[in-house]
């Protein structure tokens, strides 16, 4: 593992002096880091060839995960880069030569105030039970965000945290709570096994990756029935999508059950979206949604495409739309309009918090 690292060495460096998130290693290009979004070449390096990528996975990977990734052509892995960062690696096979995506994960969580988050979230740090979903697309922040709050907890309340994760990438030390974190592959075979023995560990704060499948969306709903606080991430645009995606993974005979369980243990959905920022770096524009009676008898019904409404008509009660979060960074020059747009999935209701009749982008109207 030294060895590996001494190579990827000046690469990690190059990344982190220009505050990236990425590192991508594939034949036939040079190294590329991602920096505010983009990809671009690290400088001063060469076109790399598979065997020398090839030579730095098999010296980053134990055994069990070199089985695996000789097996299944990829696998998920974590390690640290000295007292810096974490690094969440990928190991894949692409044109038949094996490629290598590394991003970057900083030791010191992130607090409330540094990741922006709106002032509702902060509440959910105290919830004594409850779910609590954080969705988003691939790369938009959802594990730091549930990093930040996981820390909250730990700072200030005296319970057990359980974390299953796929891999391990913040890592969360012992403080005023207990931390256990399971990693896949590692400290548990499989997610579904490392699901189903979760009750008998006594958590009281329980983390997962993201829900998988509907055993694992089974058991995390029963679990905040029970008196657990769970915290959950899935890939989707936004709260509204988020609920549909939960029932609409179970068989039709079964939805009418879910959307009354899901209605009376959700808390709160967070989906969030990441952009760049108009003087370099990137910041995050969240969506959020609190459940209170009118949003659980909307999943109740089944009128999710009602959510919207209720979180406009919510804003004072601490709810926020994806849009009224992109429309304060636009007006504080935080990001610029174009961005915004490309983001948003409501572009005419954006342009019209900015101000204006109809989107200035005529290929997102």
């Amino acid at each position: 593992m030294s060895d590996q690292l001494g190579k990827l060495e000046p690469l990690l460096s190059a990344l982190w002096e220009k505050s990236g998130s990425d590192l991508l290693l594939s034949a036939g290009t040079e190294p590329r880091i991602r920096v505010d979004g983009a990809l671009r070449p690290v400088d001063g390096t060469e076109v790399m060839k598979g065997d020398e990528i090839d030579e730095i996975v098999s010296g980053l990977l134990n055994p069990e995960q070199q089985a695996t990734f000789d097996e299944q052509q990829d696998v998920d892995f974590a390690f640290s880069w000295g007292e810096r960062a974490r690094l969440r690696a990928s190991a894949f096979t692409q044109n038949s030569t094996t490629a290598l995506s590394l991003r970057m994960i900083p030791k010191q969580i992130p607090t409330f105030d540094q990741l922006g988050l709106p002032p509702a979230t902060h509440n959910l740090a105290k919830l004594p039970r409850g779910f609590v979903l954080v969705t988003g697309p691939t790369g938009s922040g959802k594990t730091t965000t549930l990093a930040s709050i996981i820390d909250k907890i730990n700072d200030t309340r005296s319970v057990h945290i359980l974390t299953l994760e796929d891999p391990v990438e913040f890592v969360h030390k012992h403080k005023l709570s207990a931390v256990s974190q399971r990693e896949i592959g590692v400290d548990s075979p499989s997610f579904d096994r490392a699901l189903r023995s979760a009750l008998r560990e006594d958590p009281d704060v329980l983390l997962l990756g993201e829900m998988r499948d509907l055993e694992s969306i089974q058991i995390a709903l029963t679990m905040a029935e029970t008196g657990h606080l769970v915290f959950a991430t899935l890939h989707t645009n936004d709260a509204a999508q988020a609920v549909d995606r939960i029932i609409d993974v179970f068989p039709a005979w079964q939805q009418e059950q879910i959307r009354i369980q899901l209605s009376g243990s959700l808390a709160a959905i967070i989906a969030q979206r990441i952009l760049p920022k108009e003087q370099g770096g990137m910041v995050a524009a969240f969506e959020v949604l609190i459940a209170n009676s009118a949003v659980r008898n909307l999943i109740r019904e089944g009128k999710s495409n009602q959510l919207q409404n209720v979180m406009l008509t919510s804003q004072p009660d601490g709810m926020v739309t994806l849009e009224t979060s992109l429309a304060r960074l636009v007006e504080a020059g935080t990001v610029s309009y174009e961005e915004a747009m490309l983001t948003s999935g409501r572009p005419k209701e954006l342009a019209r918090l900015l101000g204006h009749t109809q989107p200035k982008i005529s290929a997102i109207a």
